[in-house]
């Protein structure tokens, strides 16, 4: 693709920020900041950058990424300074490595979170698509299937002997919500869940670590870490954004499983609380048209601004897996544009809150981010997310018009799933090494 003939934009207002970068301190955050200096979002192990020494003949196989890059970049430091650098980006679609040739020096930045997964599950590292296999080692009566695209590729995993009736799980941004995927895996291996979908590619959002930008900082190249989208594109060739990779094509992803389409599907991600301390798991219902029936999910009483919910179906289902996170669980969503519900969950399941206009209540968290919450409770308001609204619509193309809950976790519960996922695994090599 040509400089001259730049892919078009598509990118959602939802995910855009139009910022500035002083050009005398360019390691000032901007996007991830809430992530990264307020949530202490661990992000050491995503990425790696190196030196290489490569052959020209060696980038005739790859894509070029240069001009895509520039046009879609929402940092305008970061493109000015590739355009001064002179750099030629280029990616390795069945590695997923991207390579900026520079006149002197070539920089490679390798997926280390992606390559540890597959590695963990398969032993190897696939670089094309797969069928199902025996994961053993991983998850017992389970199996793996790797799935290539052009944006890192999927895993799928699924019981040898799926419960038809338990929820299907998504981890729609793997690496850049970490810990998702230990949660995920501990809710498989307990029983909870009959598969998982797994996105194993970035959305061009997930930040470097410090010592990798140290490092490109010594050799010339202080890309600005606020927002990484001039590495890994944010948009595909056509200008459509990988972020919604799985989402829209959640049907496409479904027919790889064996059995009947799910009748729930619960999206699992992680989030930065409002308080450090922060242990409220959020379950989101949805916030955009097609806009969620509360009669619909269970005994419903409403008395003025007061709501008392008692879940029913899918939803209930769903909220007892859930429970095993925090025993703070609230739950959010818009029956329309203006009426939103704020609600916590009780011991029994029930559901207590109230119901508010958003367009009055909902505020930004931080200034000039998309990062939203609710100043009463000081929580943050999930059901504005578009993704959620994409996977309910095509949950709803499925043979089982399957309830979909978009679940956030904060910082503090995922860090301690990961570490229970550790002793269990400690727990099964000592049993293992005793039979």
């Amino acid at each position: 693709m040509s400089a001259e003939n730049p892919p078009r934009i598509k990118i959602s207002p939802l995910f855009v920020s139009e910022f500035s970068v002083d050009a005398a301190a360019p390691f000032e955050r901007h996007l991830n900041r809430l992530e990264v200096e307020i949530g202490g979002e661990d992000y050491r192990g995503l990425k790696r950058v190196d030196l290489v020494d490569l052959p020209a003949q060696a980038f005739d196989g790859m894509v070029e990424l240069t001009a895509r890059l520039l046009h879609t970049t929402q940092n305008h430091y970061n493109r000015q300074l590739l355009i001064d650098l002179h750099a030629r980006i280029y990616l390795d679609k069945r590695r997923y490595y991207v390579y900026y040739r520079l006149p002197a020096r070539t920089i490679r930045f390798v997926p280390s979170w992606r390559e540890r997964v597959l590695r963990r599950v398969f032993g190897h590292l696939p670089l094309e698509s797969c069928g199902w296999t025996p994961s053993p080692h991983l998850l017992p009566g389970f199996s793996s299937r790797y799935l290539a695209d052009a944006a890192g590729g999927s895993l799928l995993l699924q019981a040898d002997t799926p419960n038809q009736e338990l929820p299907l799980l998504t981890v729609s941004h793997g690496p850049y919500d970490p810990h998702t995927l230990e949660v995920a895996l501990y809710f498989l291996r307990e029983g909870r869940a009959r598969g998982a979908i797994i996105n194993l590619g970035f959305s061009g959002r997930e930040p470097l670590a410090d010592h990798n930008l140290q490092k490109l900082k010594d050799w010339g190249v202080p890309l600005n870490p606020s927002n990484i989208d001039v590495i890994y594109p944010y948009t595909d060739a056509s200008g459509h954004p990988y972020c919604y990779k799985q989402e829209e094509g959640l049907c496409g992803f479904i027919r790889h499983f064996s059995g009947s389409a799910p009748v729930l599907i619960v999206d699992v991600h992680g989030y930065v609380g409002t308080q450090l301390d922060d242990r409220r798991v959020i379950v989101g219902l949805g916030g955009l048209p097609p806009y969620p029936d509360p009669h619909k999910m269970g005994a419903l009483e409403v008395a003025g601004r007061k709501v008392l919910l008692d879940p029913a179906g899918r939803l209930r289902q769903g909220l007892e897996m859930i429970r095993e996170l925090s025993p703070e669980i609230v739950v959010q969503f818009c029956a329309d544009s203006h009426q939103g519900y704020q609600l916590e969950m009780r011991e029994d399941l029930s559901l207590r809150g109230r119901i508010f206009d958003p367009h009055q209540e909902v505020a930004s968290l931080l200034e000039g981010e998309e990062r939203n919450y609710l100043a009463r409770e000081n929580i943050r308001w999930l059901p504005s997310a578009g993704a959620n609204a994409l996977q309910r619509i095509q949950a709803c193309k499925l043979s089982r018009c399957a309830g979909c809950l978009h679940v956030e976790i904060p910082t503090l519960i995922r860090q301690r799933m990961a570490l229970r996922m550790k002793e269990i695994a400690i727990t099964d090599s000592l049993t293992s090494s005793e039979l």
